[in-house]
């Protein structure tokens, strides 16, 4: 089956191949900004709702631009929450500065929203999962010189944990894909909930796993 990532994450795309998929990637180019607007008026919706909505959004978009039946289109999308306060990506440095500020010794909830769109049946699976991470003491320095980076600036709570900003996460409580930006057992769960197994879908065969 052609698998189709409607994201342009880097991190996501590069945690597919490393656990043995090839998507194709097609950006959906939803306008998040607006759909957010959207969902929180008039009233503020639970990162999860969020989170959920986005994905679902991303992967409708593109799945209603393919013309192959036998194509799985996956979404996704993700936002870390501390204090009540649900963050995606930030607006700038400034904010990015102000957010791992506050991050700093503390822990916080990674909220990923995942959509699956199975294009044969029109079946469509949604879901998201949680992940806590524990952030490190950091000094302003290391703050100052992170965000100089533009690392923190182009990913949801303003670090990773998969690039410079695993120096600054000292642990997690849950899955670690889950903050790359793409849970890998909840998408298989996911998957087989869809009527596919997951090693069905792997351009990694046995025999070279074996060799």
């Amino acid at each position: 089956m052609r698998v189709v990532l409607a994201s342009k994450s880097p991190a996501r795309l590069a945690t597919l191949r490393a656990a043995g998929l090839d998507p194709e990637v097609q950006v959906s180019d939803v306008d998040e900004d607006a759909l957010l607007r959207e969902l929180n008026a008039p009233r503020a919706r639970s990162a999860s709702d969020q989170v959920l909505a986005l994905a679902a959004a991303k992967a409708s978009a593109v799945a209603a631009r393919l013309n192959d039946q036998s194509a799985i289109v996956i979404g996704c999308d993700s936002m870390f929450e501390m204090d009540g306060e649900v963050r995606g990506k930030p607006v700038d440095a400034d904010d990015a500065l102000r957010r791992l500020r506050a991050m700093s010794g503390r822990s916080g909830l990674l909220h990923t929203g995942h959509a699956v769109h199975r294009l044969d049946t029109g079946e469509v699976a949604l879901e998201a999962a949680q992940t806590t991470v524990h952030i490190g003491r950091l000094t302003d320095d290391e703050i100052t010189g992170y965000v100089k980076t533009g690392e923190p600036l182009t990913v949801a709570g303003s670090f990773t944990i998969d690039g410079i900003g695993g120096w600054f996460v000292d642990g997690v409580d849950g899955d670690h894909t889950n903050v790359i930006g793409i849970s890998l057992p909840l998408l298989r769960r996911m998957l087989s909930g869809l009527g596919i197994p997951i090693l069905d879908l792997l351009t990694i065969h046995s025999a070279e796993l074996t060799s």
